[in-house]
């Protein structure tokens, strides 16, 4: 989350920003590789979630939802989209903890709500 906050607003590019990061980050080798896999899918994708999370955001576009939520809702929304591993529920718990933590006081019920819709909608699509 910390790298696509950075990324939503510096610009920058993935790469630069992942290897600035790991210098000053220490996590073992598959953390790195998972985080740095999940940063290239959400930044690649971001139009597909941002899409997604716009649609089940009601009266919030995404340029008003402050960086933090609005990061933790693509880190989440891509693991539901394209990491088959990782359940919906746990992605979504991890997500609320997460805006919890860096948000707002609003920032996990915010969160929990857009997943919640965006999650139900996928159950519906594959069923």
């Amino acid at each position: 989350m910390k790298i696509l906050y950075r990324l939503d607003v510096t610009g920058e590019d993935p790469e630069k920003a992942l290897e600035e990061y790991w210098t000053e980050t220490d996590a073992p080798k598959t953390a790195r590789s998972y985080a740095s896999k999940l940063v290239h899918t959400c930044w690649e994708e971001r139009a597909t979630l941002d899409t997604l999370i716009a649609r089940a955001s009601d009266h919030w576009t995404l340029r008003r939802m402050n960086f933090i939520d609005r990061n933790v809702l693509r880190l989440a929304v891509c693991e539901l989209l394209f990491i088959e591993d990782i359940p919906p529920k746990v992605a979504i718990n991890e997500a609320i903890d997460i805006a919890q933590k860096y948000g707002t006081e609003t920032s996990g019920g915010f969160v929990n709500g857009i997943l919640d819709r965006i999650a139900k909608e996928r159950e519906m699509e594959i069923a």
